[in-house]
């Protein structure tokens, strides 16, 4: 599957890919398809690593619906990658409770600490560190989510470096 839609060519999609999506869109019934639109995206996040525009209009193409419907839900989330990252996202909240714990001084921290700017990468590919919206922990604040998978919670400046090295040696 590889056909273009105005001048963006799709991306193609493995047979294991195609599995994967059916495997999902068979969570629903046929005419809501584009339900799986969510799994379908993280899929492609996974093996991809991000979410091209090309990526978004085969998911569009598989489910049957809109590309801007597709487009629509990858920018609605900031789980999607909309450009490659690095092999660690370190996503800081700094939405009220946060804001009002540390999480600017958190994502500040982490941004020396590795030489960036707000949703920077690092040089050598490792690290993309990014502010994010609330993640659900106030109570926990500052927190921030890794790999959007790893909760970090009370995210001192130590607690920061720690994990940053930590992630830095099994990297090695």
């Amino acid at each position: 599957m590889s056909e273009s839609v105005g001048s963006v060519k799709q991306a193609p999609l493995s047979a294991a890919t195609l599995e994967r999506f059916a495997r999902e869109a068979a969570k629903y019934p046929a005419d809501q398809r584009q339900s799986a639109v969510m799994a379908c995206l993280s899929i492609i996040q996974q093996e991809r690593g991000w979410v091209s525009p090309e990526s978004e209009l085969a998911v569009a193409g598989y489910l049957g619906m809109p590309p801007m419907a597709v487009h629509e839900v990858t920018t609605f989330y900031n789980m999607y990658n909309q450009k490659p990252v690095g092999r660690f996202k370190l996503n800081v909240c700094t939405n009220a409770p946060c804001m009002f714990a540390g999480g600017p001084q958190a994502l500040q921290h982490l941004c020396d600490k590795l030489g960036v700017e707000p949703h920077g990468t690092t040089a050598d590919g490792l690290f993309t560190v990014q502010p994010c919206e609330c993640l659900g922990a106030c109570g926990d604040a500052p927190v921030m989510l890794v790999n959007d998978r790893h909760m970090c919670s009370f995210m001192s400046s130590d607690k920061l470096d720690q994990l940053v090295d930590g992630l830095r040696t099994a990297e090695d």
